[in-house]
């Protein structure tokens, strides 16, 4: 499979080879599904806190007379049936929401997301991205002739641009994009790409990914 390459001036160098071993592989959207869901779930902290009966502060006293009185026998304000007792199982805010997803699967959800993009051809590639000049300006022209190459990236409302490692030059250029998110191969995420439209790789990127895939 190939994808159109271009230069910093959006002209077009031809096209570029993905590899087929991460950019042809088999798309689980149900595997896709359940890495987003697995990194979402490990996102979350324990916050909740309420009190049990035993750490409501007030009197130990008991409520009234065990017996005699007409009334359903009770030795504490601090019952979970009583305004202003303790929660009766209540969070403790030692909950564990983590979840584990097997290195294998989750290397098998990239490549199915990753060839779902190349599947709709909503990737391609810029030629020497860390030349860039660090300016917004630069990179909002960019993108503007670039969607006027590309019919998906003209449709784009989210864009992600992917380089080996991270770059000053690109972070400085595109930081300011609202509508672009930066990653590199060390932050390539399920959920990252999950919430992009399009994918911008530098060549570096998609031979090094080719190569840490393998």
């Amino acid at each position: 499979m190939k994808i159109k390459l271009f230069d910093l001036k959006s002209q077009s160098l031809g096209e570029i080879s993905l590899p087929s071993s991460v950019f042809e592989s088999k798309i689980s959207l149900s595997l896709i599904a359940q890495a987003v869901r697995v990194y979402l779930h490990n996102q979350r902290k324990a916050r909740a806190k309420a009190k049990s009966r035993s750490e409501v502060r007030g009197t130990t006293k008991k409520m009234w007379a065990q017996k005699g009185t007409g009334r359903a026998r009770h030795g504490s304000a601090k019952a979970p049936i009583f305004v202003g007792g303790g929660v009766a199982q209540g969070p403790s805010g030692k909950q564990n929401y983590k979840l584990k997803l097997s290195k294998t699967m989750r290397r098998k959800a990239l490549r199915s997301l990753l060839s779902q993009f190349a599947l709709e051809k909503n990737i391609i590639s810029i030629d020497k991205l860390s030349s860039l000049v660090p300016k917004t300006k630069t990179a909002a022209n960019l993108i503007k002739n670039l969607r006027q190459k590309d019919e998906n990236l003209a449709k784009s409302k989210k864009i992600a641009i992917i380089t080996s490692a991270p770059k000053a030059k690109v972070k400085r250029a595109f930081s300011n994009l609202p509508f672009v998110t930066l990653l590199n191969l060390k932050s390539l995420s399920v959920y990252a790409l999950s919430r992009q439209n399009f994918l911008i790789f530098s060549p570096k990127a998609i031979k090094l990914l080719s190569k840490n895939e393998s």
